[in-house]
């Protein structure tokens, strides 16, 4: 690793006690981003080869959801806290992280390669002791899967708790976005490589995948952890030298990880958000419910992640200038319009080829907001929590998160199999017969989380202006004597009313476009003899343009009557919305009116009435959940000076 001597050309490559030069910085995310490339390739494979081989053995879907994210949830939620505890704690010559990394590995290999064997090992074992000669094959294949899946995860939090918390203390923090960026586009790109060239033999190969990825995991990690070294961590403070029971150990995990209302917020959003999150584990069963084939859903997940890669690569120089817990908060908002725009699925049967595009397109129409958060969480965390106890900080938040997503991995599975019960004994919906419809509810499911996330998340963010915001923050912190822990502070740029108000145009083509579309689709409705959709457009879908409309009309004439305000030196009346982030949502939601066309075009294409009023009600949903979240995006800014057009942000509370 390159580094050199301190002095000021090189202020802005420093991290504790270890200072780069440019070949050193590049020298340090190379090697960084190729353990993230065996690492993801090691992670993707059990999640999506090990459903399948479960699903090809008769498994239950609630047994399913224990395996897939029980055990391994169950692991992080007590496993990781210690080992998160014990790292910040560690001092050796090799430094704090990397001792954990390489113990786990032979261990970590090993059980990878047993899971990958599994059923082998269990037919054998079905043949050669006796009193397992009753049970069914299957049966044991599964329990066989679920022991060795208790190995691998095991092992597998010394290697999360070491790697994550590895980049904290070795990347600049002027640099975390941009590093959290390129690690995502190389975790993206493995996954699309394995989506397009390897998904569609994972009943096939699965040995060779297996046995492929756990080579390539100690190969890459031994030259990693070879290239990479940590710098001289401070001594230890009073409170982490001190020798103390388990009981009071954990006392003190629990007061420090827990004692700021921030935190707090930062944990129970990530455990929400994981809760909602459980179910996209079925996604594949989803995607097969809706006619799509193993080929064709390894491709559509390929091009999905190919277009996060290109997004991510413009999205993580975007978080450092605008602060990661600003781009997260207002993601994680205007994401609600995501799972309740899915709820058409429940009413619409369509042939999977149509559905490959129009589910396509709508997830790349997401693909930039998805590349903000994705970019977001590395360096949210390490420009909130305290950095002598990033481990411990982590832990507590992966246990938080663990907890609802073995809640959820329990629930789910049994929620999936509970709507496949009601729809199987009332043999057709209308759409499909029961057998093939229970997968669609996972927006359901998820529709009620992401709401109560984005309360959550909304709340963290008025929380951390109170703390200081962009310009004065520092992580609280009850172990010092002055209440806080000094973090460096990365500038943010100020808002811009150039960009704002052309996003605030875009939105107005959102909102006059849909009333525009509703008015013009009478034309092939009447062509189409499509009498009963046409009816109900003039019912219902044209007066809720009208309305939406207006509502808007009065929504952004007081924003703009603000930003007069706000350039005056006044105070403005209410929030102002961050410009940059709306850019992002006028363009990402002024395309979604092409989708749209495309929906009514297939319904009117198919001669269905019902499929055209479904669709079109669908995008006035939208509208209104659009309407919704910059209400109360303007409710969240509210209370604060925001300074327009200037080089810096200021957040100060009124």
């Amino acid at each position: 690793m390159a580094l050199a001597e301190p002095g000021p050309q090189h202020e802005g490559y420093r991290c504790g006690t270890l200072i780069y030069t440019k070949i050193g910085l590049a020298s340090l995310f190379i090697w960084l981003l190729w353990g993230d490339f065996c690492y993801t390739l090691m992670e993707t494979v059990i999640p999506s080869i090990i459903p399948l081989t479960l699903k090809n053995l008769d498994c239950k879907n609630w047994i399913m959801g224990i395996i897939i994210t029980a055990i391994p949830n169950f692991m992080s939620m007590t496993v990781a806290p210690y080992i998160g505890v014990k790292s910040d704690r560690c001092r050796t010559r090799w430094g704090r992280r990397i001792p954990f990394i390489a113990a786990s590995m032979p261990f970590l290999t090993v059980s990878l390669l047993l899971l990958g064997w599994s059923k082998e090992i269990a037919a054998w074992l079905h043949v050669t002791v006796p009193i397992l000669q009753g049970m069914a094959p299957s049966m044991l294949a599964i329990v066989m899967i679920a022991i060795f899946m208790v190995l691998f995860q095991f092992f597998n939090q010394f290697l999360n708790a070491g790697f994550w918390s590895l980049f904290n203390d070795v990347v600049p923090p002027t640099h975390l976005a941009r590093f959290a960026g390129a690690f995502k586009m190389v975790g993206t790109a493995t996954g699309a490589f394995f989506s397009f060239f390897l998904f569609e033999y994972a009943n096939t190969h699965s040995h060779e995948i297996f046995a492929g990825s756990a080579i390539l995991y100690v190969v890459g990690f031994v030259a990693m952890l070879s290239m990479i070294r940590e710098g001289s961590y401070p001594p230890l403070d009073e409170h982490q030298m001190k020798t103390s029971s388990r009981w009071q150990a954990t006392k003190d995990f629990f007061k420090e990880s827990f004692h700021e209302r921030l935190y707090q917020l930062i944990f129970i959003s990530g455990g929400v958000l994981a809760f909602a999150g459980v179910a996209w584990g079925f996604q594949v069963f989803f995607l097969l419910e809706m006619k799509m084939t193993l080929s064709e859903i390894g491709k559509y997940n390929a091009i999905i992640a190919v277009a996060a890669f290109v997004a991510t690569y413009f999205a993580a120089v975007f978080v450092d200038r605008w602060h990661p817990l600003r781009v997260y908060t207002y993601v994680v908002i205007f994401s609600l319009t995501g799972p309740m725009m899915n709820w058409v699925w429940l009413f619409i049967d369509i042939p999977g080829r149509l559905f490959f595009w129009l589910s396509l397109a709508a997830q790349l129409l997401y693909a930039f907001m998805n590349a903000l958060a994705g970019a977001c969480l590395m360096p949210l965390q390490m420009r909130l929590f305290p950095n002598s106890r990033y481990g411990q900080f982590s832990a507590a938040q992966g246990m938080i998160r663990s907890f609802c997503t073995i809640a959820a991995g329990m629930a789910v599975g049994g929620f999936f199999d509970v709507i496949h019960y009601i729809f199987s004994i009332s043999g057709s919906i209308g759409l499909a017969a029961g057998d093939g419809y229970c997968y669609r509810f996972y927006f359901v499911w998820s529709s009620l989380a992401c709401l109560t996330n984005f309360v959550l998340i909304a709340w963290a963010y008025r929380r951390w202006n109170q703390l200081g915001g962009d310009a004065h923050f520092h992580p609280p912190a009850t172990w010092n004597s002055s209440g806080y822990e000094n973090v460096a502070i990365v500038a943010t740029s100020g808002y811009q009313s150039k960009w704002l108000k052309i996003s605030l145009w875009l939105m107005d083509g959102v909102m006059f476009g849909s009333l525009a579309l509703a008015l013009i689709m009478l034309l092939p409705l009447t062509m189409h003899g499509m009498s009963s959709a046409i009816r109900w457009f003039w019912m219902a879908v044209i007066p809720l343009s009208v309305i939406i409309a207006v509502l808007w009309l009065v929504m952004v004439r007081g924003i703009r009557r603000d930003i007069l305000r706000a350039k005056a030196g006044e105070l403005p009346v209410n929030g102002i919305p961050h410009h940059g982030m709306m850019m992002v949502f006028g363009t990402k939601f002024f395309l979604t009116i092409g989708l749209v066309i495309a929906q009514l075009y297939v319904a009117v294409g198919m001669g269905n009435d019902s499929y055209a009023v479904i669709f079109a009600l669908s995008n006035i949903v939208t509208n209104f959940l659009l309407l919704f979240c910059m209400y109360f995006i303007l409710k969240m800014e509210k209370g604060y000076a925001t300074k327009i057009d200037d080089a810096s942000l200021v957040s100060v509370e009124l």
